[in-house]
């Protein structure tokens, strides 16, 4: 049993806010407790994130930051081994998966964003003026100030070191509020923090729940000065009104409807193995994941077959196992949620080429599990399609030329992310620019390219990070013209 603190001023707390326990989702035991900051702790929180920035962190050089930085990143592949049982004990995800996406490409974020920072550049201009001696302007990029981090559960430490690096690249400090689902590894690395020499009150960590606790006390803190988010679209409108209250910047990544579109060209053996990954890895619990899949007539019926195939091999188990393949979805909630979706699909006469069902698995039977699923033959106006599901599941349907494929992918109220496969480049660039999203995949899934834009359009979030992108939100650019 783990009690799961808060990280205020470098120093752990217990909150003084609501309990509530920590589930292991491979078998439902409850493996800890964790104690929600209240409001005062959250204010306090913040308040020592506000002196931080008066004090030896606002006086750091860029490179100096930098070196921190790259010692944060050292400092978790150092203790690789407890942020990964921390995280899978959090999420039940396979050693296989956490160890080669979540804890490395989590560390890998704080060099990324030092790399950035270095080769972060602004804007000069010289201009005229009426007396022929001309002026000077140049902008200044400074801190936004203190940052609001609320993350999700799906990659508790990628996530949040995705937002927490290039925050701090930029000079800010950080109140992180970590999934109420997944509270160890942002606690976790507090003791980094400390260990590598990062000045208290840079990283505090408040633990709770949303509406109601430590992330409604966060997001509404008149000293918070800006908000960076990444989960559903309900909990993003929510956040964007509190933000509204000061006027404060938001970042927004939320939820979507993906949808993959496959033509008749395509490399069907790319695509199965790209697909069976867009559809399925970590259990489905995947913001980019494919849960609509628009298939060419002409190679409907082997991609269907194929994706099934792919969908029937996971297998389920000890996530600490190097055979295990599939872990179990977050957490009972989110399995029921799932599992509506399933009974609903089989009550509108959808066709189940896979899956479909809840295993029972001898040893596990507590714990969060559901199949891989692939449906058809639903209607485009079923729940089933148009509602985001977060699970191991997909509905594939059929489509005879381009302009209808299209069409069909572009019908949703979301729009992050596709996957387009087709071996005609003419088409994948027409497709790529036509299909409304913030990222589009040709012949691939989940490569990137941490240097690009990345966001949501329509109700898929709000803002661009990544790159120049996050330095743009995480900072203030200031113009000084000077007279000459």
């Amino acid at each position: 049993m783990t009690n799961f603190l808060n990280f205020i001023d470098g120093e752990f707390v217990a909150g003084a806010g609501e309990a509530y326990p920590n589930h292991f989702p491979t078998t439902g035991e409850v493996i800890g407790e964790v104690r929600a900051a209240d409001a005062a702790q959250v204010d306090a929180a913040v308040g020592a994130a506000r002196a931080a920035l008066k004090g030896p962190w606002g006086r750091l050089s860029v490179p100096d930051r930098v070196v921190l930085l790259r010692k944060l990143a050292a400092g978790i592949n150092a203790r690789f081994d407890d942020f990964l049982a921390a995280e899978i004990r959090d999420t039940g995800k396979p050693r296989s998966l956490a160890s080669h996406i979540d804890i490395p490409r989590g560390a890998a974020n704080f060099d990324v964003f030092a790399d950035q920072i270095l080769a972060d550049h602004t804007e000069t201009f010289r201009m005229a003026t009426p007396d022929g001696r001309g002026a000077l302007n140049y902008a200044l990029r400074t801190p936004r100030g203190v940052i609001g981090v609320v993350c999700p559960w799906n990659l508790p430490l990628l996530l949040m070191t995705w937002k927490v690096a290039p925050a701090l690249a930029c000079g800010n400090t950080v109140v992180v509020k970590p999934s109420e689902e997944t509270p160890a590894t942002a606690a976790l690395l507090g003791e980094v923090m400390n260990d590598v020499g990062i000045p208290r009150g840079v990283y505090n960590v408040v633990q709770g729940q949303g509406g109601g606790s430590a992330g409604e006390f966060l997001t509404r803190h008149p000293g918070v000065d800006g908000i960076t988010f990444t989960g559903e679209t309900t909990t993003g409108e929510a956040i964007m009104a509190a933000a509204a209250k000061g006027v404060r910047p938001v970042s927004l990544e939320l939820g979507g409807k993906n949808a993959g579109i496959v033509f008749d060209d395509a490399d069907v053996t790319k695509t199965l193995e790209g697909l069976g990954r867009a559809c399925f890895a970590n259990t489905g619990q995947v913001c980019l994941g494919t849960e609509r899949l628009y298939v060419q007539r002409g190679v409907f019926d082997e991609i269907a077959e194929g994706l099934a195939k792919s969908a029937r091999g996971y297998r389920m188990g000890d996530p600490f196992d190097a055979a295990t393949t599939l872990g179990p979805v977050i957490s009972e909630r989110q399995r029921a949620k799932v599992m509506s979706y399933y009974d609903r699909a089989r009550s509108e006469g959808a066709e189940i080429l896979a899956g479909g069902a809840a295993p029972a698995l001898q040893g596990y039977e507590g714990g969060y599990w559901v199949e891989p699923t692939v449906w058809t033959g639903l209607p485009e106006t079923s729940g089933v399609v148009t509602e985001e599901i977060f699970g191991p599941c997909t509905h594939i349907c059929p489509f005879d030329d381009e302009e209808e494929g299209l069409a069909l992918v572009n019908d949703s109220p979301y729009g992050l992310a596709t996957t387009i496969w087709t071996e005609n480049l003419t088409r994948a660039h027409r497709a790529a620019e036509a299909i409304e999203v913030g990222i589009s995949w040709i012949n691939c899934w989940f490569l990137r390219d941490l240097r690009t834009p990345f966001g949501g359009s329509k109700q898929s979030g709000i803002g661009r990070e990544g790159g120049v992108h996050s330095m743009e939100f995480y900072s203030e650019l200031r113009n000084v013209c000077v007279k000459l």
